[in-house]
């Protein structure tokens, strides 16, 4: 069986390792190695001997190991520092990338020792949850920020990040926000001719995720000791607070292509949803619906679920019907324009799309380090699309119409209980 096809596989089945359905079922990776062109970053900051980007990693799970590996292909980077809460995840995070001990850190402090060293740069990839408090940190300390989506789980770090993204550019800082969609040819051409309007006046869309349940290896540890605070935290994909739901944590893909489609936050949004495919422990829901409405009369249904669909049509897909065509969107599918003019647009396949597209973000961020470039320019829709899902979120847990001014206005902050972890 090949790589692509055992992801895919793996993702219908809620995959072995623990990764997202949708980094299993998107990811399609071929084992070719991607190329990058690379400029040198002595000629930039003075010498030839710094010849790469000094990274330190905060969150040394699945995913972060993963994008580590891709800096170490792309050969602009060097993987230099690592913190993590667990000992077992950082030390093995060491030994693959022969990091000393002394550069390794611990416990939930751990990533503010990382900072206080002479890193260059810093990928955050632990639990949403904490992801302001380490970006604004690293800003703080003159870090560039590679920063993991969702990048937050409420409305105040979302306001944190936004804010951490301007003081980035001010100190001339890198700051890039980690979706691989935005990244990808083929959504950037189609979203710039709906745009320029080639499906005409926006009428009304739909945007899903409908996939398995990617957190099947967190149940067991923590169904039989659901108190511990360190066995909760290493399940965080089961916790509403650390995670956000899988309305933030996972169906911000499919809610951001939205957003970037319509460009402007909805008036409101009305939902429900619930446990009804949740059988094991934690508290985030199986499924949500929510219908989203824009000006002009434009209205979105958003519908997810991580349940076995029995066969059913599954993944991350985005329509959006105009008067003169529709917009076509699958993430590691097809991407198109459907109209009656002659010069519809074909798009293309994106089927190694969660690969190439975490490769194309780590070259852009090389770029503009190496470069000077310090726009940033994914903090503002990534700021947009983050609230969008807790607009949604927020009607679907109180199944009442809830404004977008009411959630801009919302100074509610989600709090972990931190006893029994170690500071």
């Amino acid at each position: 069986m090949s790589n692509q096809q055992d992801g895919q596989k793996r993702a219908r089945t809620g995959g072995k390792d623990g990764r997202m359905s949708r980094r299993e079922f998107m990811a399609g990776t071929s084992a070719a190695a991607f190329t990058f062109s690379i400029m040198k970053p002595g000629l930039v900051r003075g010498t030839e001997a710094n010849s790469k980007i000094s990274m330190g990693l905060i969150g040394c799970g699945g995913r972060g190991v993963w994008l580590a590996d891709l800096c170490k292909q792309h050969g602009g980077y060097e993987m230099v520092a690592g913190a993590d809460y667990f000992g077992d995840r950082v030390n093995s995070f060491g030994e693959r990338f022969k990091i000393p001990k002394d550069r390794l850190y611990e416990t939930l402090s751990g990533y503010q020792r990382l900072l206080e060293s002479d890193v260059d740069a810093v990928m955050v990839e632990t639990p949403p949850y904490f992801h302001p408090e380490q970006a604004a940190a690293a800003v703080e300390a003159g870090k560039h920020v590679y920063l993991a989506k969702p990048i937050a789980v409420d409305v105040p770090g979302c306001q944190s990040v936004g804010a951490s993204g301007k003081k980035a550019t001010e100190k001339k800082l890198c700051f890039l926000v980690d979706f691989q969609t935005r990244a990808n040819e083929f959504y950037i051409e189609a979203l710039k001719r709906v745009h320029a309007g080639a499906i005409g006046e926006l009428v009304f869309g739909e945007a899903t995720y409908h996939a398995g349940f990617p957190f099947n290896h967190m149940v067991e540890a923590l169904a039989k000791d659901p108190t511990n605070s360190e066995v909760r935290l290493r399940s965080w994909g089961l916790d509403r607070v650390l995670s956000g739901d899988i309305i933030t944590e996972q169906n911000i893909h499919t809610l951001d292509v939205l957003n970037w489609v319509m460009d402007k936050p909805p008036i409101q949004a009305f939902g429900n949803g619930g446990r009804k495919f949740r059988n094991e422990v934690g508290d985030i829901w199986g499924n949500f619906t929510v219908l989203f409405q824009y000006s002009k009369d434009v209205g979105v249904t958003f519908s997810s679920r991580q349940s076995n669909g029995y066969g059913t049509d599954e993944g991350i897909k985005n329509r959006m019907f105009g008067t003169e065509g529709v917009l076509e969107t699958t993430y590691g599918g097809k991407v198109l324009i459907r109209a009656a003019k002659e010069d519809f647009y074909r798009g293309g396949e994106t089927t190694n799309i969660y690969t190439e597209g975490a490769k194309t973000n780590l070259a852009t961020f090389y770029d503009n380090i190496t470069g000077g470039k310090f726009e940033n320019s994914t903090v503002k829709p990534s700021v947009q699309s983050n609230l969008l899902t807790v607009l949604g979120r927020t009607a679907a847990y109180e199944n009442r119409v809830v404004t977008w001014k009411e959630i801009m206005s919302s100074r509610e902050k989600l709090k972990i209980d931190r006893k029994g972890l170690k500071s």
